[in-house]
């Protein structure tokens, strides 16, 4: 097990791009932990609030975000994560089969088939309607108007208000994703996106970041993804579109490309204390690009389109239902079908859930192509969580699922274990850091057992 946690937090020397990862990243922990300590040694810092009146429609929005990033880590091998970074947005070893707390953590693209990739990257955008404000009409003059009255009348004041901007810049997100497992398979990912928003309140987005791939017997894989796009409403419905390339450092440049249309089916009802009554959200989603899953998959030059639908329900102010489905299909002629579902209850600061994760192909290519492709896979489980304040600026989550995994009708036990906390500096600026272990399969290797272990973060700025 010392082993295992040291491959996790130590990559090979032998790789110049990851000396020279760690060395940003020491830095930025240890701005982070300076800034940790400030605000420790100030008992009365002046904090917002945790859920303040003013996030409630982000929070109404966004209904937990980063379930995208749990799901993903059922779903497919970056947040089997069923923990969608439109998933988000991805390996068995984040397995996180739980509906992650309103943490604004943003998963990867759905473009893994493993359940460590699964991400539905859902976003509920609904956003509460604005009282319309009816200015009072002028008061008619009680007295006729006189020609020298109309001639002496001051001409029309011009507005000293400045021009509102084209663009505004709205948030910067920076994520950090590492993944090991037992088979000595690491994937490095560091991302970063700008956010504007537009005079017109439509948005668009620039993404860019580096990821590393490393694994026994392959060279290493660098990647330089270069993402841009675009986010508006049409009518009621809403769209997001981004295309890119993505970038290699030993192999051809590829094209990425992703969709997804967003309609609200029952509109949000909100109780008089800013809590989700009730809400029915709908969504189709699209992508395709190179199929992240491993350096051996990338070796071989995998992409992957995959396409299906994705809906959420909150059925009371405390249980709620999602459930998606992805079709896939591969260049390499093989095709998956995946599926998802869970069900939550909140009690307070605890939580139960069940979920149920299926994974099929067509055909077992996992010695040729290097991704876990199994004709028959079956994972459920049962989740305790708790999620509370443990200051005014400090919040955490405890996660624990039990339950069985089946690959081509065998049986075995598949746990997971997570904890994320969520530090706000202040009422701009705030960071997330999780560790999850699971044992969930993400490659069919016999009877070995099957260990993974994953660090996220996340640094968001808002302006």
């Amino acid at each position: 097990m010392a082993d295992s946690f040291r491959r996790y937090f130590f990559v090979s020397r032998s790789s110049l791009y990851t000396e020279l990862i760690l060395g940003c990243l020491q830095i930025q922990l240890g701005v982070i932990c300076s800034i940790g300590i400030c605000i420790l040694s100030e008992a009365k810092l002046q904090a917002a609030q945790w859920k303040s009146p003013s996030e409630l429609t982000e929070q109404v929005t966004r209904v937990n975000a980063e379930l995208a990033e749990q799901y993903s880590k059922l779903g497919t091998h970056r947040e089997v994560r069923v923990g969608i970074r439109a998933k988000d947005e991805v390996n068995f070893d984040h397995l996180e089969l739980s509906m992650p707390p309103p943490y604004r953590f943003q998963p990867k693209p759905i473009l893994m088939a493993a359940p460590e990739n699964f991400n539905p990257d859902l976003r509920l955008r609904p956003v509460l309607p604005e009282p319309p404000q009816n200015p009072s009409p002028p008061k008619a003059s009680s007295e006729p108007a006189t020609p020298d009255a109309v001639l002496s009348s001051s001409p029309p004041k011009t507005s000293t208000k400045p021009a509102t901007p084209d663009a505004v810049l709205e948030s910067i997100d920076t994520d950090y994703h590492y993944e090991s497992d037992s088979f000595g398979q690491t994937n490095f990912f560091l991302d970063s996106t700008v956010k504007f928003r537009l005079s017109n309140g439509n948005k668009i987005f620039f993404k860019t970041g580096f990821n590393l791939f490393e694994q026994p017997g392959v060279e290493s894989i660098s990647n330089f993804p270069l993402q841009v796009g675009w986010e508006g409403k049409i009518g009621k419905v809403t769209l997001q579109t981004a295309a890119g390339v993505d970038v290699f450092n030993r192999l051809p440049t590829a094209i990425n490309l992703n969709a997804k249309v967003e309609a609200t089916i029952s509109p949000p009802q909100v109780s008089s204390s800013g809590q989700l009554r009730s809400l029915v959200l709908l969504s189709g989603n699209l992508e395709q690009g190179p199929y992240k899953s491993n350096a051996r998959t990338l070796d071989n030059q995998i992409t992957a389109w995959r396409f299906g639908p994705d809906l959420y329900w909150q059925i009371d102010r405390h249980t709620s239902l999602f459930s998606s489905l992805r079709l896939g299909n591969y260049n390499d002629g093989n095709s998956e079908v995946q599926s998802f579902s869970r069900l939550e209850r909140k009690f307070g600061q605890f939580s139960l859930a069940g979920n149920l994760f299926t994974l099929s192909y067509d055909r077992d290519l996992e010695r040729t192509s290097g991704y876990f492709s199994p004709p028959d896979f079956l994972l459920y489980n049962g989740e305790v969580a708790w999620e509370g304040d443990i200051a005014n600026f400090l919040r955490c989550r405890l996660a624990a699922n039990l339950g069985r995994q089946r690959l081509k009708g065998v049986f075995d036990n598949a746990n997971t274990y997570q904890t994320r906390c969520t530090v706000k500096f202040s009422p701009n600026l705030e960071a997330d850091l999780g560790y999850s272990f699971s044992n969930v399969r993400s490659q069919d290797i016999g009877g070995s057992a099957n260990g993974s272990n994953s660090l996220t973060g996340q640094l968001r700025v808002k302006f």
